[in-house]
């Protein structure tokens, strides 16, 4: 059965995430550097599908290349896992703190509908 985000914590695919590192022993290599490296390389895998098309036609670019484009995406979340493990960085801490932060800096009832 496949587990959906409603179903599935943040520590259960940092844990799955782990354990693949792990049982291959790349840990060695899992620093920060290479895994912030990894991070900007897998992101820029995912925004070549979108490479040369207009913004308006990216929503039917990413259906057309759903499985590719969730693949991509993946990537950037495994990354992005093992670099919390790696630094042992709580993503829902920082996540909150920072959404605090944007709330502060860009306040809705001035930024609604601003570009």
């Amino acid at each position: 059965m496949s587990r959906k985000d409603a179903d599935t914590t943040v520590q259960e695919l940092r844990d799955a995430v782990r354990d693949f590192v792990y049982a291959r022993g790349w840990s060695y290599f899992h620093d920060p550097k290479n895994l912030a490296m990894s991070i900007a390389i897998e992101a820029a895998e995912l925004m070549e599908h979108f490479q040369w098309t207009r913004s308006n036609a990216s929503h039917q670019e990413a259906d057309d290349r759903r499985s590719d484009v969730e693949d991509e995406l993946a990537d950037v979340v495994c990354y992005v896992l093992a670099f919390a493990n790696a630094m042992d960085i709580d993503i829902a801490s920082s996540v909150r703190s920072k959404m605090k932060k944007n709330a502060e800096k860009y306040p809705a009832e001035q930024c609604y509908g601003k570009a």
